[in-house]
Formats: C-alpha cells, sequence, structure tokens
C-alpha cells in the first residue's frame, strides 16, 4: 500500500519563485523532488497556501491561518501516513508582534490538532513531522512587511520548535540546515534550495518509515 504524505506548508511549500512571482514547475518545487525520489511506493501531496500562517487569519493580505484550513484539508485527503508541518515564516510580519516561541507554540497547536485526529490509516492519527523554516534574510524588498525583526526572530525558530517537537513527541527537522532565502526577497527559497530540501526530506521520511 502506498505511503501517503500530506505536505502542509506555506509559500515556500507551493513554491513561490521569488524572482518572477510566479510558481515553480512540479521538476523544481521540494515537493515534485521529493516524490520523484521517493518514487511509486508513495504519494507527496502538495498543500502550501502563499501566505499562510500558524493560527492567525492574517487582517491584511485576507490570508487564512493554517489552524482555519487544518481540519477539512486533513479531512479531504484522508487517510495519509504523515503530515508534515513547514509554516511560522508569515507569522514573523511586524503586524503580528509574535516572537519566535509564540510562533512554535502555534505550531504545536497544529502538531496536537493532528495527533488527536482520525485521519491516518485505520482512522487512527497519522505521525506528524514538525519542520522549522528556513531563516529570513533582512532585505529591502519585503522590509515594510518583514526586515530586520523578521530576520532576527527567524534565527530563533530551530530551538523553539525543536523544543516544542519534543513536548508533542512528534519528528523533527531544520529546514534551515539544508536550505535558505534566495537573493530576490530574502524570503523565499531559490531553485537550488529545493532540491537541497527535498533529498533531506527523502532521508527524513525513510527515516521515519523504516
Amino acid at each position: 500500500m502506498k505511503k501517503r504524505i500530506l505536505c502542509f506548508g506555506d509559500s515556500n511549500t507551493w513554491g513561490y519563485n521569488g524572482i518572477n512571482k510566479e510558481r515553480f514547475d512540479e521538476d523544481t518545487r521540494w515537493t515534485g523532488r521529493l516524490q520523484k525520489l521517493l518514487g511509486e511506493e508513495y504519494t507527496v501531496i502538495e498543500e502550501g497556501h502563499n501566505g499562510r500562517t500558524t493560527v492567525w487569519d492574517d487582517p491584511v493580505e485576507n490570508r487564512l491561518a493554517g489552524l482555519t484550513y487544518l481540519w477539512p484539508c486533513m479531512e479531504s485527503h484522508s487517510p495519509f501516513d504523515l503530515i508534515i508541518f513547514m509554516l511560522g515564516t508569515n507569522d514573523t510580519k511586524t503586524y503580528f508582534s509574535m516572537t519566535a516561541q509564540n510562533i512554535a507554540d502555534a505550531a504545536g497547536r497544529l502538531v496536537r490538532i493532528a495527533q488527536t485526529c482520525e485521519f491516518g490509516r485505520d482512522k487512527k492519527p497519522p505521525k506528524v513531522l514538525l519542520v522549522s523554516p528556513i531563516r529570513i534574510d533582512d532585505n529591502e524588498t519585503l522590509d515594510y512587511m518583514f526586515g530586520k525583526q523578521a530576520a532576527e526572530k527567524s534565527l530563533g525558530f530551530p530551538e523553539a520548535f525543536r523544543k516544542i517537537a519534543e513536548e508533542c513527541g512528534c519528528y523533527y527537522m531544520d529546514a534551515a540546515l539544508y536550505a535558505g532565502p534566495g537573493d530576490a526577497d530574502g524570503l523565499h527559497m531559490a531553485e537550488e534550495s529545493h532540491e537541497s530540501l527535498a533529498a533531506a526530506m527523502y532521508e527524513k521520511i525513510l527515516s521515519i518509515f523504516q
């Protein structure tokens, strides 16, 4: 039976190209690359949404939070074996005024919801992988919304997210060890980071299902 993996994230899961502001194709996106690496025994489900936060709906950009969409999303894709959460970057926007730990705590809320749902195999909870997002670089392109304060917060992601993963008893991975933002806007991954992140995700997933 194929293993089904739900990738729940923001624009870096959707595949936003910071250079031309369009979407990378399936052969470039880390999710598409991951599918190729895993092969026919797995199905990788892309659920990225530009601007998605953890639990706060965005009052400025009119974006729905992950919390708002998570339950129906899981139900519609059930059953699945693993859900990957990679959210938090958009929570660093100036008007949310959240700390790195606030953001990690919010991501933990999503993890706990997944851990108590019945959308895995045999109506059991799926396995959960919490991914600490890539760092943010201070870049004038999006300075009005992110800027230096967001870059500083993102440096605190690995420690804060690791702590939450330990508290929740879920799998953990630090995306910043393998990928980073491109020069275009200091926020979105360039093609080479999609490739390196996919390779790291591949190894992590094999270890989860070994």
